[in-house]
């Protein structure tokens, strides 16, 4: 009687800290569970990035784009090869990468040999011209992040095309 007694309060306090764990932000494994995803227009962006959706074509909920520079060169195309310098930062204005000032970045668009935003993002460019994009977490990183760019966060890359083959 007493050890089946002991049993219902040790299961009645496993389950009290599995509850606690999941509602503090961690899932029944102990891990920590990843914010929501993130979506643009519900975000704040440095100054210094110059970020007006209103002012940006809107692709979906999760892509906003905006010419600052229009090409005249070749225009870009699904499974060509395509190389850009670009930028990235995050909405409060921190850099996390570029190559401006090195090599081109060579990839094919289209094939998801980038993040999703910039296959759909970099779609219709021309040579020559430079396109700000506004990408949500669903079209970036997700709730993994890579390196530097934490999970479920809003990116915004500045990307000059320099050849489309």
């Amino acid at each position: 009687m007493l050890s089946r007694l002991r049993l219902r309060s040790l299961s009645a306090l496993a389950f009290v800290a599995l509850t606690a764990s999941a509602s503090c932000g961690g899932d029944v494994t102990g891990t920590t569970v990843a914010p929501p995803a993130s979506v643009p227009a519900n975000e704040t962006y440095a100054a210094s990035l110059g970020v007006n959706l209103a002012a940006m074509t809107k692709v979906n909920d999760n892509l906003y784009t905006q010419d600052l520079t229009v090409g005249t060169g070749v225009v870009t195309v699904n499974n060509h090869s395509t190389s850009v310098f670009y930028t990235g930062w995050l909405v409060n204005g921190t850099q996390f990468q570029t190559n401006v000032g090195g090599t081109p970045l060579p990839f094919v668009l289209g094939t998801g040999a980038v993040i999703p935003g910039w296959d759909q993002g970099l779609l219709g460019m021309r040579v020559g011209g430079t396109r700000l994009l506004v990408v949500g977490s669903t079209l970036g990183y997700g709730a993994a992040g890579s390196g530097t760019i934490p999970p479920s966060v809003t990116l915004v890359f500045k990307v000059q095309l320099t050849a489309v083959q």
